[in-house]
């Protein structure tokens, strides 16, 4: 799929990898580009610098948990600036925390946004796709919707529930002529996970090799886009030796490191 004079909405494009998608799309020439988040002073100054790169910006300050108010906007949005040509799924959010001292709010939080707000958005664009016979959804997962990590278990469930949602889309939007892609990044450098405990020996990715690895992925109309040779990685070791993958990545996770200072601290 290429860009150029296409219409696209783009889900938590007010900072880290939805506004370099914004930013790339810009420069492949998109048509119009539909910015969703929630914070409108961030997406305003996303769409000035997008409409600085020659594609017309609209911002749509939203908060995906709210079915009705998504509802409406993307109904206005249609109608005023469609067909939407491609849907980005990239709102998300992330608590890490020790599974045995998380919240249930938090857990609810990340549930809401990362799955029933993506659930929301691609429900109300996908039956507008399906009348129209053609569109692409692109789903933002992660590598840890591959590989779980420790201290991030929910965030990990709702990343591999991406997955099986995507997948299942791809086989229902068939017919219609709508493609659904799913995008996979390691540890990206954005404000979300700055103040983490990083994995050991992890070493992040940017937001903008994000958003050309997606350009590229869609241009060869593949089913999933690995980013990153960490992703490449995990996903070959996983399907190699699973459980020699799993004893790395419990040895290179904050808790096992936690875990022995406590041990020294003990003795």
């Amino acid at each position: 799929m290429h860009l150029q004079g296409k219409t696209a909405l783009i889900t938590g494009a007010s900072r880290g990898i939805g506004r370099a998608i914004a930013l790339e799309f810009a420069h492949q020439q998109c048509d119009r580009i539909i910015l969703v988040a929630r914070n409108a002073a961030l997406l305003n100054e996303v769409a000035a610098t997008v409409e600085a790169l020659g594609s017309r910006a609209i911002v749509l300050p939203l908060d995906l948990t709210q079915a009705i108010a998504v509802n409406v906007a993307v109904a206005h949005a249609w109608r005023n600036h469609g067909p939407i040509d491609l849907l980005i799924n990239c709102a998300g959010i992330s608590h890490q925390v020790p599974f045995l001292q998380s919240r249930l709010p938090h857990v609810q939080s990340e549930i809401s946004t990362n799955l029933v707000g993506l659930y929301t958005m691609t429900r109300l664009v996908a039956r507008r796709m399906a009348a129209y016979r053609r569109g692409h959804i692109v789903n933002v997962s992660s590598l840890m919707g591959k590989v779980a990590a420790p201290t991030m278990a929910t965030y990990s469930a709702t990343k591999f529930a991406i997955l099986g949602f995507s997948q299942a889309l791809r086989g229902e939007l068939a017919p219609h002529n709508i493609q659904v892609t799913t995008l996979l990044p390691s540890l990206t450098d954005t404000d979300m996970v700055r103040d983490f405990h990083w994995f050991r020996f992890v070493q992040p990715i940017t937001p903008e090799q994000v958003a050309k690895a997606l350009v590229k992925g869609l241009r060869s109309d593949t089913a999933e886009i690995l980013v990153g040779w960490q992703t490449h990685l995990a996903v070959l070791g996983n399907r190699l030796a699973p459980n020699l993958l799993a004893r790395v990545v419990q040895w290179t996770s904050p808790s096992f490191r936690s875990n022995l200072v406590r041990l020294k601290k003990t003795f």
